[in-house]
């Protein structure tokens, strides 16, 4: 029987649209996971938090926190949402434990203020940055929400050459990107956000998955 441990994100849970039941196979960052479900893999995103983009301070740790919870462990997934590039966005239960809401508590995450304004999940922020864990322990310039990094476009998954022959304009649409690089190119350099329709910072996830 799945008891959770911690009494997170209830309304989210009691309307989960599926509930999915799997070993996590792989980790991608602080917040997405793939969950090995029968035969399928499925991209889990973690609902109702954030974590430190890749190249800001604290990203490595907030994967290396994920990991230690769930890697090749058996997890339930209540799903909450499919987004547009098909992920389930779902709360993710490992050891009878809220995962999402024990990253927000250790200081690993912040809530996702667009799509949760769950009172425990803050309670859970608050009571980090005021014990000033994990990334609650940086100076406050290094402390930027993942979601204003990725608005200014200061998330570099690494250092991508832009080829001459990239124009901005020349494409306006994911179908129409030769790879990822040029996904990053027209959203980066050319402020293409339609390119990134869930805004976590990744565009085209049909090619750039994983990445």
């Amino acid at each position: 029987m799945w008891v959770a441990a911690v009494a997170c994100l209830g309304a989210a849970t009691a309307a989960a649209e599926r509930i999915l039941e799997g070993r996590v196979v792989a980790v991608f960052d602080g917040d997405t996971v793939e969950v090995l479900v029968g035969q399928e893999r499925v991209r889990v995103r973690l609902a109702g938090i954030d974590t430190p983009e890749r190249g800001q301070p604290w990203a490595t740790r907030a994967k290396q926190a994920l990991s230690g919870r769930v890697y090749r462990k058996w997890v339930r997934v209540n799903e909450v949402a499919v987004d547009r590039y098909g992920r389930t966005v779902g709360e993710v239960y490992a050891d009878d434990v809220c995962v999402g809401c024990e990253l927000v508590r250790d200081g690993h995450a912040w809530v996702y203020r667009q799509f949760s304004d769950d009172p425990v999940l803050l309670e859970l922020e608050a009571e980090a940055r005021e014990a000033r864990r994990g990334l609650w322990s940086l100076p406050e310039s290094e402390r930027m929400p993942p979601w204003e990094w990725r608005r200014r476009g200061a998330a570099p998954r690494k250092a991508e050459p832009v080829a001459e022959n990239r124009v901005c304009g020349s494409k306006r649409v994911c179908r129409e990107m030769a790879n990822c690089d040029e996904a990053y190119f027209h959203l980066r350099t050319c402020g293409l956000s339609r390119l990134d329709g869930d805004g976590d910072g990744v565009p085209c996830e049909a090619i750039c998955r994983g990445r």
